[in-house]
């Protein structure tokens, strides 16, 4: 049987404002998952449009699509291309499962939910000639997992092939979270065991690694575990956590004695009341700046995620986030307007009060305003989001970031690690035009082996 597997490229990444590296640095980790179910005897190809062009012009047995919010119009775009071919096409992911009638209409079967249990009972179908249309997954459990086929991604295309996913879902509900929608119907957090996860990250070539989880805190009792034997394999290593794991006593000791160098951290907003209207109760009372210096005290690089456009935001946030995000010396950010996604509570109150502006999902990107904000208008939203990036990456608020740091040598590390993600764009642009991203690496590794202060 013949299979291709194909991630659609966001609308942003073909944008204007394109920036390639942030498209090229992982490998469609779910596609490769969803892989490893089908035979040896299969001929499966996985193609990632935002690292290469697709190939429409062949007839395989099963086409199967992962779509997100801004990738709806390009894969329905294909869909209906192979549909029009004779060729079946699977359709699952984020969007399809928050709005299923949508997606039907360009598929001969939707996932919704994860896959792991559905997926294998729809390929039993499959081959003896009666797929059911949609697949509803309700058992959730990593348990058993065949290893993901990592052998059909092309890593010479990315700046991070060793990505790696060991849970799935996050403990937590806030409101404007995308995923909320995709765990319905079953378990919303659950974790592989702990020998399987060092299974995986032992198949892994090189130091680096990139933790995918949406929380590789959220769990303690993994995650310590998952530390501890990870220690002495001599990785480094990026992952997600939230502000309380970060105070949380031992746990972030001991992920940093196994490799952890930067953590992206969703502080999201400085205000209380953002905090709770938004259900984001695992920030509350919790000391931000105490956060911050914990991390760097150990070592750790820091990310940190904010969202404006919140009802208790108005056009003075742009300058106080990023004010407080400079002069805490976080060495990168990351900005977001706040986008209702269907499936959200968020999007269901939006709803409700009619203020949703339209449901032109390829603007639903968190680059744009899509709903009537509270305290400014949705112009104002946009342009404080921009203004926001311009301040944050100039050369000027990168040293002043820098000169928190204790030593010259830190200091350097800030500078470099900030400028090159952000001011380095010819050089990106022309490695990622020439195929040779993975070459850009060692550099990668040789900045976060410079951080760390417990391994």
């Amino acid at each position: 049987m013949q299979v291709k597997m194909i991630l659609p490229a966001l609308t942003e990444a073909k944008s204007p404002f394109f920036r390639p590296i942030k498209y090229s640095l992982f490998p469609p980790l779910g596609l490769a998952t969803l892989a490893a179910y089908l035979s040896l005897d299969d001929e499966i190809t996985i193609q990632d449009e935002h690292v290469e062009t697709l190939n429409l012009d062949d007839a395989p047995d099963l086409v199967v699509i992962q779509v997100y919010i801004t990738s709806a119009r390009r894969a329905y775009e294909i869909a209906d291309h192979y549909r029009c071919r004779g060729v079946f096409v699977a359709l699952g992911g984020l969007h399809v499962t928050s709005l299923p009638a949508e997606a039907t209409q360009h598929a001969d079967v939707i996932f919704l939910g994860p896959g792991e249990d559905t997926w294998p009972q729809f390929l039993d179908d499959f081959r003896n000639g009666r797929p059911a249309p949609c697949y509803q997954s309700t058992h959730r459990t990593l348990l058993n997992l065949p290893p993901i086929r990592r052998d059909l991604i092309k890593r010479h295309l990315y700046l991070v092939p060793n990505s790696i996913v060991v849970s799935r879902g996050c403990p937590h509900k806030c409101d404007f979270c995308y995923k909320e929608a995709f765990f319905q119907g079953g378990n919303g957090f659950y974790t592989q065991t702990v020998d399987d996860a060092l299974v995986e990250i032992e198949r892994l070539p090189g130091k680096h690694l990139y933790f995918l989880d949406d929380h590789l805190f959220g769990n303690v009792p993994f995650a310590s575990a998952l530390f501890d034997g990870m220690r002495g394999m001599g990785r480094l290593w990026q992952a997600a956590g939230t502000v309380q794991s970060v105070l949380r006593p031992g746990l972030l000791e001991k992920a940093v004695a196994c490799g952890l160098r930067s953590l992206f951290v969703g502080f999201e907003t400085l205000n209380p009341e953002n905090l709770r209207a938004q259900r984001k109760f695992q920030n509350l009372n919790r000391d931000y700046n105490s956060a911050v210096r914990r991390l760097h005290d150990l070592g750790v690089m820091v990310n940190g995620s904010f969202v404006f456009g919140m009802d208790d935001d108005d056009e003075t946030v742009f300058t106080r986030t990023v004010e407080w995000a400079i002069s805490q010396g976080i060495e990168t950010a990351t900005f977001h307007i706040l986008t209702p996604y269907p499936g959200t509570a968020l999007y269901s109150r939006m709803a409700e009060q009619d203020r949703l502006l339209h449901q032109d999902w390829d603007l639903y990107d968190t680059r744009h305003t899509v709903f009537k904000p509270a305290q400014m208008t949705a112009e104002a939203l946009e342009l404080g989001y921009w203004q926001a990036y311009r301040d944050f990456y100039r050369w000027g608020s990168i040293w002043h970031g820098a000169m928190t740091k204790q030593d010259w040598y830190g200091r350097i590390r800030h500078a470099t690690y900030a400028g090159g993600w952000k001011k380095f764009e010819p050089f990106w642009d022309m490695v990622i035009k020439t195929k040779r991203v993975g070459h850009s690496r060692p550099f990668l590794e040789k900045i976060l082996s410079g951080f760390g202060r417990l391994g």
